[in-house]
């Protein structure tokens, strides 16, 4: 069956659509880790030619998602426990930066944002329900990044989505975690109503810490 990518009008380039399509793809586990993607099936699927398909997947193997192993073809690339304790060292300290200014910049919209999303949290925490927990955990986040008002922290934090949310996944797919997760994302929320950059900014380095257990004691999951 052919996936249609045509139908938007993002005026990306065809390269850039398929490799976002792949990324999301990987994110959600259609490809899983070690699994090889066919160039040829995967241009055939997708109705275009080779070409765009090889670019993309070039493109992921710079951003070090996917690799090239002699004899074997592309492949997804695992997440190893160096790289869970580099990505969450990375994350407390870029999201540490990120609520002080946040806190400093952020308007009333920006913080009405937060906390309806916050409450759409604890509406699906209370369903069970990982995946959209999972999506408004990443929204929650953005909107702090947002808030921020920096361009530049923003494209850092941009490009590092795609391992924050992979990861985020696994931590969340631990049994208890949705209803922990969601009272670390209160005291976050509450530390912002009040302006306390200093407790805003330890309430989100337990939270990572939290999460960067779940995913080490769990990677399996």
């Amino acid at each position: 069956m052919t996936r249609n990518i045509f139908n938007d009008n993002t005026g990306m380039s065809l390269t850039s659509k398929i490799f976002n399509l792949l990324r999301d793809d990987i994110l959600n586990d259609k490809y899983t880790e070690g699994e090889k993607i066919g160039e040829a099936k995967l241009a055939e699927e997708l109705g275009v030619s080779r070409t765009p398909v090889r670019e993309a997947l070039k493109q992921l193997e710079l951003d070090g998602i996917v690799e090239n192993i002699p004899n074997r073809g592309v492949v997804v690339r695992s997440i190893s426990k160096q790289d869970i304790e580099d990505i969450f060292t990375i994350r407390i300290a870029i999201e540490g930066i990120s609520v002080g200014w946040a806190i400093d910049r952020i308007t009333e919209d920006g913080l009405k944002e937060m906390q309806d999303i916050h409450d759409l949290m604890e509406f699906y925490a209370f369903k069970k329900d990982v995946e959209k927990f999972a999506q408004l955990n990443t929204k929650f986040h953005e909107a702090i990044h947002k808030a921020t008002k920096s361009r530049h922290l923003e494209q850092v934090l941009k490009d590092f989505q795609y391992y924050m949310k992979k990861t985020r996944k696994r931590s969340l797919q631990v049994d208890g975690r949705l209803d922990i997760s969601l009272k670390e994302h209160t005291e976050i929320i509450n530390a912002f109503i009040r302006k306390d950059k200093e407790a805003a900014q330890k309430a989100i380095t337990r939270h990572i810490e939290m999460a960067r257990e779940n995913v080490k004691n769990n990677a399996d999951l």
